[in-house]
């Protein structure tokens, strides 16, 4: 009674081919593998975009570090 075999997998295809017909099987396959391309194109984009914000928020870091030598420069008394 544990899984099923061979043939109940056999059996439950053609009851699903039969059901959903060949043509719409096509398109959900279609459709799942351009889906599927999607994902993979956009973990790939986003992976890009993170190392350049860490670069620009590194420049960033480095201005606002220097603007506050800067202003602790103005307040010293001369």
């Amino acid at each position: 009674m544990g899984g099923l075999s061979l043939w109940h997998w056999l059996i439950v295809l053609v009851i699903v081919v039969l059901v959903f017909g060949t043509k719409r099987l096509g398109n959900v396959g279609k459709d799942l593998g351009e889906a599927v391309k999607g994902f993979k194109k956009g973990m790939h984009d986003e992976d890009d975009k993170p190392s350049a914000q860490l670069r620009d928020d590194s420049r960033d870091a480095g201005q606002q570090s220097s603007d506050t030598a800067n202003k602790q420069d103005d307040r010293t008394p001369r």
